[in-house]
């Protein structure tokens, strides 16, 4: 088959705790725009591009991110062009954030969200 049907991805679901305080965190801390929040779901954009974040409500115990020989792996990934600053915002926001690794001209470095959801940031 030489053409997808699939045109882009539209959004990524993110399990959260409680749904309010998450949305206002990624709005608030994030930088991104809160579109719509529901007692069933958050959606939140990001930037201008099509891309969205659902939030959903759950009582599980689950994350946005899986594990490799036990170790955590990022599932979502953000491009800053502005690395270090965004890292210091995050710190400055008391934000559980790892420090910035560099491999081979790749810079990034890993966070996590109020429910625990391991995120990557890199430039």
């Amino acid at each position: 088959m030489s053409n997808s049907f699939i045109e882009q991805v539209h959004y990524i679901r993110i399990p959260v705790k409680n749904l309010e305080r998450s949305a206002h965190w990624y709005r608030d801390v994030l930088g991104l725009q809160l579109v719509n929040l529901t007692e069933e779901l958050a959606v939140i954009k990001v930037n201008e591009g099509p891309f969205l974040l659902i939030l959903i409500p759950t009582e599980d115990v689950t994350f946005a991110h899986f594990t490799i020989n036990q170790e955590q792996e990022f599932s979502i990934g953000f491009t800053s062009p502005e690395l270090a600053k965004f890292h210091q915002h995050l710190l400055d926001h008391q934000v559980k954030v790892d420090d910035i690794k560099e491999d081979n001209g790749h810079a990034f470095f890993h966070f996590y969200d109020l429910d625990g959801n391991m995120l990557q940031a890199h430039w």
